[in-house]
């Protein structure tokens, strides 16, 4: 392992507790909606709020989705685990408590791998346990008083714990992207970020090479890889700053504020647990049994790194190139319909990480949103490959495409840009840009060579463009050397 940078001559230790949102249509114990943007308090029923006479029931869909992601960590999935009573105070917790697992959580163990510029690195997982979200409490609506929204009571999510192993913030960020992509590549997570799906808390300290490890700020509700790296950075310094001053951190968890760029504290927090775990009588143990894990196994995609590695045998990609095509489920799915539809993969990669992805970003755009179809960009490709139009002229028609014109054939044909590849013709051209250079052509014969290239973009320009670009170079060569 590569040695970790030391920052003023302090290392970086840093765990996460992610929650994720589970994708389902119900809540994790009743089947009041999760469906987001409702009206404040239109989806929290009486088991959300726990009122007298109801009863919590496990929602099943919810645990097919923890077994799913403990299966593509490589996690245990505990044949048995149990749910607790997590006891705390905040206004927008209707219950007074929180139904979590404890003791023994559903995942246990596991990792997440990614890659930090050539260098593989690999985070280990405490556990990811299933809980139930609470409500939000609002403050910009109201003047003196706090809004409370239940709607999220009850909202199912899975929370993801890893061991300290992270050593700086780009492996913070890189391990939040990573797991990221693979909840939403398994579909038990929309991810969206904005709306609190995916949702990152961050265990900061920092420590003397070699030293115990330091005391510990937790840094919630990180929202954005942006946000999670300027507040880690910011975090680090300041702990830095204290200890050189010679204060002590406090535990404590704290709350990063994007319009100053700075962490501020919420509230201490104790060494030992300050909640009251116990059990929930309402709620019996979880069996899982391997018969359920076989069935959810069967229906899990392929993951991230298997079709990242079958890329590269397959269609002869690069490990970057296949890294890239598999960042996102849509990004590998919209590859290999192109190439199911007749595309050449390295080509399709081509297109796809460059005019695509620059096209994209220029539009504020994701792939799942391409106005070209992948069926569309494979007949683009065609064309480029059976030397009906040249790599130069692919571009303006892929332009026109994605401006809505039609299919590559309709726009070269409304168009005229049918690639010039009979040979009578280029040779006019080429006998008429000799003619009209004939310095140029002296220079070249009288060991010039650089003047080559000049005398093929003016064969090109004479062309239109559409002249084939190696019979150019072929023909060219060969009136020269004559």
């Amino acid at each position: 392992m590569t040695k970790q940078a030391l920052i003023h001559g302090y290392e970086v230790v840093i765990g996460f507790e992610t929650h994720a949102q589970l994708a389902t249509h119900s809540k994790i114990f009743s089947r009041a909606s999760t469906a987001f943007g409702a009206e404040p308090n239109t989806q929290a029923c009486a088991v959300d709020l726990a009122l007298p006479g109801t009863l919590p029931v496990m929602n099943r869909e919810a645990v097919a989705c923890a077994i799913k992601l403990g299966l593509a960590l490589g996690s245990t999935i505990a044949p048995r685990s149990i749910f607790a009573r997590k006891n705390y105070f905040y206004p927008d917790l209707p219950k007074g408590y929180q139904i979590s697992q404890f003791e023994i959580p559903v995942v246990q163990g596991g990792e997440v791998s990614f890659f930090l510029g050539d260098e593989k690195k690999t985070v280990r997982l405490v556990r990811a346990h299933l809980e139930e979200d609470a409500g939000k409490s609002l403050h910009e609506e109201f003047h003196g008083m706090s809004g409370i929204d239940l709607n999220r009571a009850g909202t199912p999510l899975l929370e993801i714990v890893t061991e300290p192993d992270i050593r700086s913030t780009e492996e913070a960020v890189a391990y939040a992207k990573e797991l990221h992509k693979i909840v939403t590549w398994i579909g038990i997570c929309d991810g969206n970020m904005q709306e609190g799906s995916f949702r990152c808390d961050a265990n900061v300290s920092v420590r003397k090479p070699g030293q115990p490890l330091g005391t510990r700020r937790e840094i919630k509700n990180l929202n954005s890889f942006k946000f999670l790296q300027q507040a880690i950075d910011y975090e680090v310094q300041w702990q830095i700053e204290q200890i050189e001053d010679g204060n002590k951190i406090v535990q404590a968890t704290v709350l990063f504020d994007p319009a100053s760029g700075t962490t501020r504290m919420m509230r201490t927090k104790e060494d030992a647990h300050d909640y009251r775990y116990f059990p929930d009588p309402d709620l019996l143990p979880l069996h899982v049994g391997d018969d359920w894990i076989e069935r959810v196994k069967a229906g899990l995609p392929e993951l991230p790194s298997a079709k990242k590695a079958r890329f590269s045998e397959q269609y002869g990609l690069s490990a970057y190139d296949a890294g890239v095509l598999t960042s996102s489920k849509a990004m590998s799915g919209y590859f290999e319909a192109a190439v199911a539809a007749g595309a050449e993969g390295k080509a399709t990669a081509n297109w796809l990480m460059g005019e695509v992805s620059a096209t994209l970003n220029r539009d504020e755009k994701d792939i799942a949103d391409c106005p070209i179809a992948p069926a569309s960009l494979a007949g683009l490709l065609k064309r480029i490959a059976d030397n009906t139009i040249s790599n130069k002229i692919a571009k303006e028609v892929f332009a026109a495409m994605w401006a809505g014109e039609g299919e590559a054939d309709a726009v070269i044909e409304a168009k005229g840009l049918k690639q010039v590849t009979d040979t009578g013709a280029i040779e006019k051209i080429i006998d008429e840009v000799l003619a009209a250079n004939a310095a140029m052509v002296e220079e070249y014969r009288s060991g010039k060579e650089k003047v080559f290239g000049a005398l093929v973009g003016q064969a090109m320009k004479a062309s239109k463009g559409k002249a084939n670009p190696a019979q150019v170079n072929e023909l060219l060569k060969k009136k020269l050397s004559s």
